[in-house]
């Protein structure tokens, strides 16, 4: 007998009579064999493709992680040598102003930009450049509160020239035997030769004096001031800044003087000092 390849279905249906009757359907094996295969196949495809759209949006969502990481490595890596330059910057600067000002400059121990290794990119990287530079900063700004204050000590000599009479008692210039105090330090130099500011101030009085002619008066603050007497020329007027090394006015022989030369004081609290105290040897 042969083998029935068929696949049958049976429907049973009644009438109003109760009669009944039966039709037959049938698909053959084969077919239901290739729609199995085909809804297989598409089951299979479909589950493939949701599969590669998750790892394809998990790749995407890893790349982009990648991307921002990379991006706040080099952003960390650009402060980090941001914060390296300022302070090579920082302390180049301050070792300058330490040996200009006098104020000694002390290195921390494993502070040295020379020779610093690792490649470590952190937080307390970041943490240690910026506190070290404050640092340095602070110590940058005391050393230049050192040179301003140094700036405003008369420490050149004003004018070139001869060195006559001193600080202290001596003779009358103009005869008679007495003798008289001498308040400043005369520089004899010829008429016209240039006087310049030994130091930073204000100049609070430029002008006729009796005994001094025409005269300058500078304040360098803190109770010290400087006086220049018997010029022919004044250069500066009174409320003007004045830096050191900036000219004054020229030599004269005005008030009461013998000859062309330059009458300098140095004054504390108005008490006149020795100006060989503050001027370097010849």
């Amino acid at each position: 007998m042969n083998r029935d390849e068929r696949f049958y279905a049976f429907i049973v249906s009644k009438t109003s009579r109760s009669r009944s009757y039966a039709r037959r359907f049938y698909v053959h094996k084969r077919w239901v064999k290739v729609c199995a295969l085909v809804v297989t196949f598409l089951f299979c495809a479909a589950a493939y493709g949701v599969y590669g759209m998750t790892q394809q949006a998990v790749h995407l969502r890893i790349e982009q992680e990648n991307n921002r990481l990379r991006m706040e490595n080099e952003r960390q890596r650009q402060q980090l040598q941001k914060l390296e330059n300022r302070v090579d910057a920082i302390e180049d600067a301050t070792r300058r102003l330490s040996e200009m000002s006098g104020v000694s400059h002390e290195e921390e121990e494993g502070t040295s930009p020379h020779g610093a290794g690792g490649p470590a990119l952190d937080a307390a990287s970041v943490e240690k450049l910026e506190s070290r530079a404050a640092r340095l900063e602070a110590d940058m700004q005391q050393y230049e509160a050192a040179l301003k204050e140094r700036a405003r000590i008369p420490s050149i000599w004003p004018v070139e020239g001869e060195s006559t009479d001193s600080f202290g008692f001596r003779g009358n210039p103009f005869g008679g035997g007495s003798n008289e105090f001498h308040p400043g330090q005369d520089i004899a130099a010829p008429r016209g030769t240039p006087v310049f500011a030994p130091a930073d101030g204000t100049v609070v009085q430029a002008g006729w004096q009796n005994g001094y002619g025409q005269t300058i008066v500078i304040d360098h603050g803190n109770g010290l001031t400087t006086r220049y007497g018997h010029l022919s020329k004044l250069e500066v007027g009174v409320g003007q800044e004045v830096k050191r090394g900036d000219e004054l006015g020229e030599v004269g022989s005005t008030g009461r003087s013998t000859g062309p030369h330059l009458h300098y004081e140095v004054r504390i609290d108005d008490l006149p000092v020795s100006p060989l105290h503050y001027l370097p040897p010849r």
